[in-house]
């Protein structure tokens, strides 16, 4: 009689699922996707992170039988279950874009992420699953509570490393789902863009301050000159890199800080990653007292990598687009997912810092 066991044939490819109809036979399937011999007999399944976009479910695994690489745990991606925000992620082409980093590019892109096991997406509805390794004991990056200098620093090292991987490297040109490319569809109508900033004033009144007002109303009517700030040198960029889109793990001196959330990436100005970052995660005072420094280091590193011919003054122009980014994002994000408390401090948090930064740059009329 032939017997049965982890090692029998390999079975079919996991289909597209949501999160609650995901069963130990789908598990086992996802994991030999990945060549990791195991049997899933059951499992626990819980809710992590607070993503506005996308939901994350922690799964704890017990094995029927498993080889010594299979893991305890793994966390998922799905489409969120807010239906603003799953809009949101379809018709900005997030969810399909997060799959195709990392089917495509995660490989080559230096910059530390989560393992993948597993993902797909349908292209025609774009519905998607993204499984992932577990990295706990590391924690989110909270956008609310910002980073350390510390942690600034690993941060600017692993925007050093993603940069320095693709740096003007023009086959990433020929995608139409990375932002920014030729090829990319213009998802941001100016009417709309004008329109979602003249509702978020309407919706949190006085909360908007003179300064956010005065960047705001420039910014939204004249997107074309805030393209033009943005020209220059390309690389891979994140574009949404902040804490909330991190996880620090100080001990671990091989992989302190993992950076997540790929449904924005695009083909950009490196310098605009770290302005964005910098704006949102460090208080203005600690910013102030060392920005130049948090500056010299990322471009060193950059230099370290391979990329010396980044202009400082480039990059700086590039820096401060990048708040201008963050303080679009804020505003932009607010009025198109679910609102939720924390969603609000977290994009005022965001749209402040913005404006702190790109004052003290004396960038305030960048746009009139």
């Amino acid at each position: 009689m032939k017997s049965t066991s982890i090692h029998s044939a390999r079975p079919p490819m996991p289909e597209i699922r949501e999160w609650r109809d995901i069963d130990a036979e789908w598990l086992t399937a996802a994991l030999k996707s990945d060549g990791i011999d195991a049997r899933v007999a059951s499992f626990e399944a819980g809710r992590v992170g607070t993503g506005q976009i996308g939901d994350c479910v922690r799964f704890k695994l017990n094995y029927a039988e498993a080889a010594p690489n299979a893991p305890a745990t793994i966390v998922g991606k799905f489409p969120s279950e807010g239906e603003e925000s799953r809009a949101t992620g379809r018709s900005l082409g997030n969810y399909h874009r997060e799959v195709k980093f990392y089917q495509l590019l995660q490989p080559d892109a230096r910059v530390s992420t989560p393992h993948c096991y597993f993902t797909d997406v349908n292209e025609e509805t774009h519905d998607f699953v993204l499984m992932m390794g577990d990295m706990a004991p590391a924690e989110q990056g909270d956008q609310l509570e910002g980073v350390t200098l510390d942690e600034a620093k690993l941060v600017l090292e692993e925007a050093a490393k993603l940069h320095s991987a693709y740096w003007e490297d023009e086959k990433l040109d020929e995608y139409a789902w990375v932002m920014g490319t030729t090829h990319a569809p213009d998802v941001l109508d100016p009417d709309v863009v004008a329109g979602l900033w003249d509702g978020f004033k309407a919706r949190y009144g006085d909360r908007v301050t003179p300064e956010a007002t005065k960047v705001g109303d420039a910014l939204s009517r004249n997107m074309d000159k805030y393209g033009d700030s943005r020209e220059g040198q390309k690389c891979l960029i994140h574009s949404d890199f902040r804490p909330d889109n991190m996880l620090f793990d100080l001990s671990n001196t091989a992989k302190p800080v993992t950076v997540v959330d790929w449904q924005s990436f695009g083909y950009g100005p490196g310098g605009a990653d770290v302005g964005y970052f910098i704006a949102g995660a460090i208080d203005p005072a600690t910013r102030q007292a060392n920005e130049s420094a948090l500056v010299d280091l990322y471009l060193e590193e950059l230099d370290r990598l391979g990329v010396s011919n980044y202009d400082r003054n480039d990059f700086l122009r590039h820096y401060v687009a990048g708040a201008y980014q963050h303080f679009f994002t804020a505003y932009f994000a607010a009025m198109l997912v679910t609102q939720t408390e924390r969603g609000d401090n977290m994009f005022f948090r965001m749209l402040n810092g913005a404006v702190d930064l790109i004052s003290d740059h004396d960038a305030l009329d960048w746009y009139g």
